[in-house]
């Protein structure tokens, strides 16, 4: 239970801190340059974790495996970093504009998923969409 449990938890962890993070990234601060930190700071920190957590492995081999996934994360990552970013400076509350995204995003990954990966489309998942339209509507109201 607690290995299906943790890696959510580290999730919504960090998702917090991120937004408290990009919610605090100085008005008069250019995003890009705040990201040329976040990522050095990233890029550094999952170099030490690999080898921490992965005593007897090799990372160039590790790299012989990659795919086009891992380049387009990275272009989707600043995306979202900077679009988080921009937000803020936009004006959006906190305590909105995540869960806003998080609404959206919840309704086009059941038709990705639908689509993409062919995952069932049920009525409960019709009804959540439902949900998240109205809940839209209610929070920015």
């Amino acid at each position: 239970m607690l290995s299906y449990v943790w890696p959510l938890a580290l999730v919504v962890l960090s998702n917090v801190f991120y937004q408290i993070s990009a919610k605090s990234v100085p008005k008069e601060m250019n995003p890009f340059v705040s990201l040329t930190i976040t990522y050095a700071i990233g890029a550094v920190s999952s170099l030490i974790l690999y080898y921490l957590l992965n005593k007897d492995t090799n990372i160039f081999y590790e790299y012989s495996k990659v795919n086009w996934a891992p380049f387009v994360l990275g272009f989707v990552v600043v995306g979202l970093e900077v679009g988080y970013i921009y937000a803020y400076k936009a004006g959006w509350p906190v305590s909105v504009a995540q869960i806003v995204q998080a609404a959206v995003l919840a309704i086009i990954l059941i038709f990705v998923g639908y689509f993409l990966y062919k995952e069932s489309l049920t009525w409960n998942k019709i009804v959540g969409i439902i949900v998240c339209l109205l809940g839209l509507g209610l929070i920015n109201m």
